[in-house]
């Protein structure tokens, strides 16, 4: 697999090269070719401005660990794109420590696309899952890819809102990207590979590991032109991912809600600090709009007209549980249980700890 830039056993010897991170990357190849680095020797190394433990490193490359992560990645299908390539993300380009590597399964298209960050909590309300996926929804079909870490919760919702709409959707992943992780989002990994993208620093085969998330959530982030919290608890994930937002200079929107629920804590305080209160997604698209094309603005409104299905008519927006879905579509149980399969892999309803909630607003085809 042949990289813009060089070949992808290069790459992949500089990512593996400890001590070597991007800055010195951008130095050396203002001085001398990228390609052409390893046939020099540690001393010339060291005069084009490495550290004598960086030029060793990269002197001692052990080619047969580059050689087996070479391997796995094209058995797996897995594009690499790096910071040189001209497809790789201008806008991660500008934060401080951007990776080297993205490891990419689906439409690397979506990579330059205008991009909204949708972030907030894995144990989020039914209000907020479902005011996640409509923002999700709404935003893509106005021309917005959403962007999200593939967490339970809020991040979840938000890929299938996504999904349901243009499918623009890109999960930042904080694992290999062939890693299943939340196990309970597999079907979703695999749809949002289908037919998004998904995005890792990590190489295949990395575990899921409290260090990596918020090296995600700066990615998540940098991709994006601004950051939308739903639901969140002040000590929370998402905030790292606001903060890196803040850093980075992005737009950060938050959706207000209960005084009551504590989960409402991050978005009161983020408005207090001047992030933009967030009702609607026309608030999103004033202050990014100058990024995107004037078809922006063309959005579709929910249907009316839902599905002629008796077990997704007996589900509310609040959770409802199999009991009440059968009582109210006066269907066998078995029926049911069948058919509230086939919904929950269209993605139409979601399974919780106590039944199922229907999603979004909208007729999902």
């Amino acid at each position: 697999m042949v990289q813009v830039s060089g070949k992808l056993s290069h790459w992949l010897a500089f990512y593996l090269c400890k001590g070597l991170g991007i800055k010195s990357l951008i130095a050396l190849s203002q001085k001398h070719p990228l390609g052409e680095l390893f046939s020099l020797t540690s001393l010339q190394l060291q005069q084009l401005g490495l550290s004598q433990a960086q030029a060793d490193n990269l002197v001692n490359t052990d080619w047969q660990l580059v050689a087996h992560h070479e391997t796995q990645i094209e058995q797996l299908q897995i594009k690499v794109v790096s910071y040189f390539d001209d497809d790789y993300p201008p806008l991660l380009k500008q934060i401080a420590s951007a990776p080297l590597l993205l490891f990419c399964l689906g439409n690397t298209d979506l990579l330059l696309s205008p991009q909204i960050a949708i972030v907030g909590s894995r144990n989020a309300t039914p209000i907020g899952l479902e005011i996640a996926a409509e923002f999700a929804h709404q935003l893509s079909l106005a021309g917005m890819t959403i962007t999200s870490g593939m967490a339970m919760g809020i991040d979840s919702a938000a890929h299938k809102g996504a999904l349901a709409g243009t499918s623009n959707t890109i999960a930042v992943l904080g694992t290999g990207i062939d890693i299943a992780y939340p196990k309970r989002n597999k079907l979703l990994i695999k749809q949002v590979a289908e037919r998004g993208l998904l995005v890792s620093e990590f190489l295949p085969g990395t575990a899921a590991s409290a260090t990596n998330f918020p090296r995600r959530n700066r990615i998540i982030s940098g991709l994006s032109l601004g950051v939308l919290i739903v639901e969140a608890q002040i000590k929370s994930g998402s905030l790292v991912t606001v903060r890196y937002a803040l850093e980075q200079n992005k737009e950060v929107f938050a959706v207000p809600g209960s005084i009551k629920s504590p989960l409402s804590e991050a978005s009161h305080f983020l408005i207090k600090q001047g992030a933009k209160l967030t009702e609607n997604i026309s608030d999103i698209l004033d202050e990014v709009s100058f990024f995107c094309e004037n078809s922006l603005y063309s959005i579709e409104q929910p249907s009316a007209n839902e599905p002629n299905c008796p077990v997704f008519n007996s589900i509310g927006y609040e959770v409802t549980s199999v009991d009440q879905i059968t009582q109210r579509s006066q269907l066998p149980v078995d029926e049911v249980q069948a058919r509230l399969l086939d919904l929950e892999l269209a993605d139409k309803v979601e399974r919780v700890l106590d039944g199922y909630i229907r999603l979004g607003g909208h007729k999902y085809v």
